[in-house]
């Protein structure tokens, strides 16, 4: 096989990848918008602070995110507003605020985060532990990079 047949699968094989993404992430924020009556941002910053299991400060809540200051603060606004999210004083920096869910917001979010695993399962049910094994090394070995 010649290398620019390989390059080429390659492309193909990151364009497949970036559809099944994209198709999936769409079907989730519709699911979540119908059933839920939410966003995926929103999903997203609640599981963050959930998996925290206490209040963080908004910038490492931005960087586990990987989006901006800016969209993190708005999604906060939002959560605050509807009594899901609260921010803190820091008990060691006066300066800095720390954000967590509120005892409403982490029950919403079990509940948004039950229905959107049972979600995932059916919209990867062919595929089973031997697949799933299979798939993670292969993601893994293209996160490695070509060095590792």
């Amino acid at each position: 096989m010649n290398t620019d047949n390989l390059s080429q699968r390659r492309l193909k094989m990151w364009i497949r990848l970036l559809r099944i993404t994209r198709g999936t992430e769409r079907h989730l924020r519709e699911f979540l918008r119908l059933n839920h009556a939410t966003t995926l941002p929103r999903f997203d910053v609640m599981a963050a602070l959930h998996r925290s299991k206490s209040p963080m400060k908004m910038s490492d809540l931005s960087q586990m995110l990987l989006v901006s200051n800016g969209n993190a603060t708005a999604v906060v606004d939002r959560l605050e507003k509807d009594g899901l999210a609260q921010r803190v004083p820091s008990d060691h920096d006066k300066r800095v605020v720390l954000v967590g869910l509120t005892e409403k917001g982490l029950s919403e979010f079990n509940e948004q985060a039950t229905a959107n695993e049972i979600e995932i399962n059916k919209l990867f049910a062919n595929l089973g532990n031997d697949d799933l094994d299979l798939l993670r090394d292969l993601l893994k070995q293209i996160e490695g990079g070509p060095d590792e």
